[in-house]
């Protein structure tokens, strides 16, 4: 099932990396791809648990944290909530989970979610829910700091490394920061896991666009930032830059 959208609601001009701005606007999204999106993410959920999922026990607490973040946010955006159940905007219902809070989120929103919490001098990957993996896998990334997640990207060298880190300590409760990229691939497939020993290509006029919208948030009791990431993709005719 090809799953797009006609447009990409944010100037995606590149930008110097890191790339940070100020969120101005909601964070949590919900938008003309939900139910396909949606729908994708459920399968995921449904066949790959063991390749989308994963949360270290002590990282419990703050998935559960950000799931009650996301439960407030969600009226304003079409979604009926009925003691633990959530009817979406698809129809579909969710019942909360607490017990299993990241695939709770990947069955009610676009967003994919990362977990990072500090470890002496650097944020570790401690949870995530990634259903849309831009050519990376959780299975190789789970467990380990910001540098390492990064290690085959070539622009990320020691002094974006540094300025990325300063910037995640800095990171407030209530202040969300957000950037975002710039792809090109083969296909508009949403679900794209690339090893780091595979070849990294680029695919600049390939068919299809596909860009996320990655938003910082500083969770006010356990201290985790998280990592939102809402993915578009786009044909290549419908991008106007």
């Amino acid at each position: 099932m090809t799953i797009l959208h006609q447009t990409i609601p944010y100037d995606f001009t590149p930008r110097a990396l890191p790339g940070i701005q100020p969120v101005t606007e909601p964070w949590l999204r919900v938008d003309e791809a939900y139910a396909g999106q949606m729908a994708r993410r459920c399968d995921l959920l449904g066949t790959r648990a063991d390749k989308v999922l994963y949360l270290e026990p002590q990282a419990h607490a703050a998935a559960v944290e950000l799931l009650e973040m996301v439960l407030d946010l969600l009226p304003d955006l079409g979604f009926a909530q009925a003691g633990e159940g959530v009817t979406c905007p698809d129809g579909r219902h969710v019942t909360v989970d607490r017990a299993n809070p990241l695939e709770t989120l990947g069955r009610l929103v676009q967003c994919d979610f990362v977990l990072l919490d500090k470890r002496g001098a650097e944020h570790v990957l401690t949870g995530a829910v990634l259903c849309f993996p831009a050519s990376w896998r959780l299975d190789e990334k789970a467990g380990r700091p910001l540098v390492a997640i990064h290690d085959p990207v070539a622009s990320y060298d020691e002094n974006i490394a540094k300025r990325v880190q300063r910037l995640f300590d800095g990171i407030q409760p209530g202040r969300p920061l957000w950037r975002f990229n710039a792809l090109w691939y083969d296909d508009p497939e949403l679900h794209q896991p690339r090893s780091v020993t595979e070849p990294r290509h680029k695919r600049e006029g390939a068919g299809y666009f596909r860009s996320e919208r990655q938003t910082l948030i500083r969770l006010p009791h356990s201290g985790t930032v998280v990592f939102a990431i809402h993915t578009y993709v786009l044909r290549a005719e419908d991008v106007v830059r």
